[in-house]
């Protein structure tokens, strides 16, 4: 019940709650808090504006709420960044493990689409209409604290903040924005009557994802690290990848694409040690009406391998594929490891008959 009372607390605090009168079950499941009912988009009746407003607003309050269970339920660490922004500067963040990145052992990275979810969410539809357990990232998270190792989830969407009129007042916003802006914090876009300014080195997901890999990822003891990249999360690790061949090919063991929207030809351009990495290292569950974990798509050696993610549904993909996705990642840090190990050289003596 405490989750549910925390919730239920984000909403007391907001400006207007009559219409927002929702919590999370037992099973995780939003309910509103007098009819016991399910979300219903269309509150009021033919009035669009107010019902995407009100969508909205109760979307802000759970991206809040799964942030709180990061912290508070996953024993997670929240990292701000740039490290070096200062105090009045906005600022990005992304969560972590507390044990840190200086022991050796894996990493997994949880690279999420594109859109107004944000740090530990899938797919924010999916936690309206299904559940928190379907719609959240918490269940990689638990399965990976438990059997991987360290673990990093990204903050790919969180790029700009809004600005108000007054200069000194600066506010979030959780906004659909996919605009890919310099990294020198300068330049406004203003949209309306809304002026947002975009957070340095995080302007964009390929830049907040590369922002943590140089500063992060790359640099930490883990020797095998591993992805797992939903939607256009699956062409911002193929960005990084193409920039940064070396350095990415020698770390990253395995990485697993949810329905990705990555493309391979265009984004390599044919580039032959690319291709071979990913047919060798990559896998790609994609959406079907075949049972999870079977082979499907095209054979050819131009990309990875295609398996079934066992549903038609592209944001249930991740929570449907979970068991197939972990048996891949922890077979692929296997190998990595064997193929690692130190060679060892037997000695031998001549056989010599014993003397009677």
């Amino acid at each position: 019940m405490e989750g549910l009372l925390r919730f239920k607390t984000h909403l007391e605090n907001s400006i207007n709650t009559d219409d927002l009168e929702y919590y999370f079950n037992e099973n995780g499941e939003l309910r509103h808090m007098l009819t016991k009912k399910p979300f219903v988009y269309n509150y009021y009746k033919k009035e669009y504006e107010r019902n995407h407003k009100r969508y909205k607003m109760l979307g802000d309050l759970i991206t809040l709420y799964v942030y709180e269970l990061l912290e508070k339920e996953c024993n997670l660490e929240r990292i701000p960044i740039p490290i070096d922004a200062k105090e009045e500067e906005p600022k990005s963040f992304f969560f972590m493990s507390k044990e840190g990145l200086s022991v050796p052992t894996s990493l997994l990275v949880l690279l999420q689409d594109k859109g107004v979810i944000r740090a530990g969410q899938w797919g924010q539809k999916v936690i309206f209409h299904h559940s928190l357990e379907k719609g959240t990232q918490i269940p990689y998270i638990n399965t990976a604290l438990r059997e991987y190792g360290a673990l990093i989830i990204l903050n790919p969407n969180d790029n700009f903040v809004e600005m108000k009129e007054e200069p000194h007042l600066i506010i979030k916003k959780e906004e659909d924005i996919s605009m890919s802006l310099p990294c020198d914090g300068s330049d406004l876009l203003r949209t309306g009557r809304k002026m947002l300014i975009p957070k340095r080195c995080c302007s964009s997901p390929e830049e907040h994802t590369g922002y943590v890999w140089d500063n992060f990822i790359s640099t930490s003891a883990a020797t095998n690290v591993a992805f797992i990249a939903h939607g256009y999360g699956g062409l911002v690790f193929l960005d990084l990848l193409c920039k940064k061949r070396k350095e990415v090919m020698s770390k990253v063991c395995a990485v697993a694409f949810i329905d990705s929207r990555h493309h391979s030809q265009h984004q390599a351009r044919t580039d032959p040690e690319i291709q071979s990495w990913m047919h060798a290292n990559c896998r790609s569950w994609v959406l079907s009406t075949k049972p999870l974990d079977r082979p499907t798509g095209s054979l050819l050696k131009l990309d990875c391998p295609k398996v079934s993610a066992g549903t038609e549904n592209h944001e249930l993909a991740p929570y449907k594929s979970l068991s197939s996705v972990f048996r891949f990642l922890t077979r692929s840090s296997k190998n990595r490891r064997s193929s690692t190990l130190p060679s060892r050289t037997i000695q031998t003596t001549p056989y010599k008959k014993k003397l009677k």
